[in-house]
C-alpha cells in the first residue's frame, strides 16, 4: 500500500511540479524553489524505501515457502 501510494505521488511530482534542475544556477533558488526541491527528495527516497522493503519482503516469503517454514 505504502509503495502505490509513493509511486502515485512520484507521478504527481513529476506531472505537476517544474523541473528545477533546468535552473542554470541552483545555489540561487527562490526559497519556494528550495521546498520543491526538499519534497521531491523525500519523496523519492520514500517511494525507494518502500520499493525497498516490499523486494525485502517478497525475497523473505520466497525463502519461506522454499524451506517449508
Amino acid at each position: 500500500m505504502r509503495l502505490q501510494w509513493f509511486r502515485f505521488l512520484s507521478g504527481l511530482n513529476r506531472s505537476v511540479l517544474p523541473k528545477v534542475y533546468r535552473r542554470g544556477d541552483l545555489t540561487r533558488l527562490s526559497p519556494l524553489d528550495k521546498a520543491v526541491v526538499g519534497w521531491k527528495l523525500w519523496v523519492t527516497y520514500r517511494f525507494l524505501d518502500a520499493q525497498s522493503a516490499q523486494a525485502v519482503a517478497a525475497a523473505d516469503n520466497k525463502a519461506n515457502r522454499t524451506l517449508g517454514a
